[in-house]
């Protein structure tokens, strides 16, 4: 581990080999190889993600002292809670559900949740809620490397499944713009106060968690959804 400022970032960049978009379950989404139910069975089980980024977040703003960085951070549950019905990312991946045939019952009711997805959900809320503010803010840093994704997506989802409804795409293309702009915001704050070898290895292990949670989430999903 170097304590450079340029190494330490691409240290943390680095960590885009290990992204759930390398999955197999997501390379063969993008692909087209999914059917509706796999597809649906995905949308269903990552609405539990969604819906628990919010909580993450508060819990990341309970235990930071620095004013500025809350000012900054609180925009992140408002983008997914939003500030009315009908508004924020939470609401927007609804839509999504229903444009590939869910209703918004099941997906709010759980009945489709596979317990390794819920169990890795939790982990991370807790890990954010319990670590130190920084190593928290710093296993967000996974939208390093989300905005390719989100832009790769859309194109799979346009090209390979189009009897879903392009309207239920709002939220991937929402993302195009808050991702950069929520990661450029976390790599400030963690590269301003990693500053030691110990705190940036910290840093990484955070990031490398966060890893490890979406891609266990993926694990679960393409064995509770292998057709």
């Amino acid at each position: 581990m170097t304590t450079t400022a340029d190494g330490f970032v691409d240290t943390l960049r680095a960590h885009s080999r290990r992204y759930h978009d390398q999955h197999p379950f997501h390379v063969r989404m993008n692909a087209g190889s999914l059917s509706p139910h796999q597809l649906r069975g995905w949308i269903a089980n990552r609405f539990y993600y969604q819906e628990n980024i919010p909580r993450k977040d508060a819990g990341i703003l309970a235990n930071c002292p620095d004013l500025e960085v809350r000012r900054r951070w609180i925009r992140r549950i408002i983008d997914h809670d939003g500030t009315a019905g009908g508004e924020g990312g939470i609401e927007a991946w609804l839509r999504l559900g229903e444009a590939a045939g869910l209703t918004r019952e099941e997906i709010r009711d759980h009945r489709h949740l596979v317990p390794g997805v819920r169990f890795a959900v939790d982990a991370y809320v807790n890990f954010t809620r319990t670590r130190p503010w920084v190593e928290a803010v710093a296993s967000s840093l996974t939208e390093l490397f989300a905005p390719d994704l989100m832009a790769e997506r859309i194109g799979a989802f346009e090209r390979w499944y189009p009897w879903i409804d392009a309207d239920g795409l709002a939220y991937f293309r929402a993302r195009l713009d808050q991702a950069p702009r929520d990661c450029e915001h976390a790599l400030e704050v963690v590269t301003e106060h990693c500053l030691s070898v110990e705190s940036q290895a910290k840093a990484v292990d955070a990031l490398s968690f966060k890893c490890d949670v979406l891609w266990s989430m993926m694990d679960a999903i393409d064995q509770a959804y292998p057709e």
